[in-house]
């Protein structure tokens, strides 16, 4: 039986990428997201290119759905053998640390914490019976690297991240690998890279960072995924270590 990668919040830039990435090694795809109108476009446009996709609806601000996807994928494909979560919405955004209050971080911790975990917690139990497993997940570089006026997600995905370190020395013995990928950048092709560039410009916020191709995101997943060497992977990566990296 094939290996499979769910991707939790597919969209055109890094999911598509990474599903692509993925599945020249063979890997079926299972694509999650919560609009069902883009999600079943990228899957027929992968579809078209011979890859073994299918499409899963799923809100991810709502952990307690997240048997019922996991669920569903495993009846689809038998197994899950890798999970990429990095959903982001446009109700996310940067905002200074002297304006952040408890509301946004109650609306976002679910998307943002609450729902990895419980992806992880879904999957581990397979996982552990089968001696391999890899949860990978997308963060922001100001999860690690905080910036002047640029928290808001922040200190929700470096909660996220500080789980996720443990969880890999926790899991790693057991033959399972978790990492991040912690973008200092946008990410072309992606919608939400669009809408974070337009909240960076409309709000006179500082650049967070240059570019990227969402293919160059998923060679580094891929090569995360394979060489397990490292818990994290800071891209692009700076000249020197910089605190101040947003």
């Amino acid at each position: 039986m094939s290996k499979v990668i769910a991707v939790f919040g597919a969209g055109k830039g890094l999911g598509a990428s990474v599903a692509r990435r993925f599945a020249r090694e063979g890997f079926g795809v299972a694509l999650v997201a919560r609009r069902k109108d883009r999600l079943d476009a990228l899957v027929e446009e992968l579809k078209a290119e011979g890859i073994d996709v299918a499409g899963f609806t799923a809100d991810l601000s709502e952990p307690d759905d997240v048997p019922a996807v996991i669920g569903a994928v495993r009846d689809r494909f038998g197994r899950i053998d890798v999970v990429e979560y990095g959903p982001i919405s446009a109700e996310q955004a940067f905002v200074p640390a002297a304006k952040l209050d408890a509301g946004t971080l109650r609306k976002d911790s679910p998307l943002l914490l609450l729902t990895p975990v419980e992806v992880a917690r879904a999957v581990l139990p397979e996982w552990i019976e089968r001696g391999d497993g890899a949860f990978l997940m997308t963060t922001g570089a100001s999860a690690g690297y905080p910036r002047p006026f640029l928290s808001g997600v922040g200190p929700l995905m470096a909660a996220a991240r500080n789980w996720l370190f443990s969880l890999n020395g926790e899991v790693a013995e057991a033959g399972i690998y978790a990492g991040t990928l912690s973008i200092a950048a946008f990410i072309a092709r992606s919608e939400m890279g669009e809408l974070a560039a337009a909240n960076v410009a409309d709000n006179g916020l500082p650049e967070t960072g240059p570019l990227v191709d969402p293919d160059e995101l998923a060679e580094q997943y891929w090569d995360m995924y394979t060489r397990r060497d490292r818990v994290e992977q800071l891209h692009p990566r700076p000249q020197a270590p910089q605190p101040g990296i947003g």
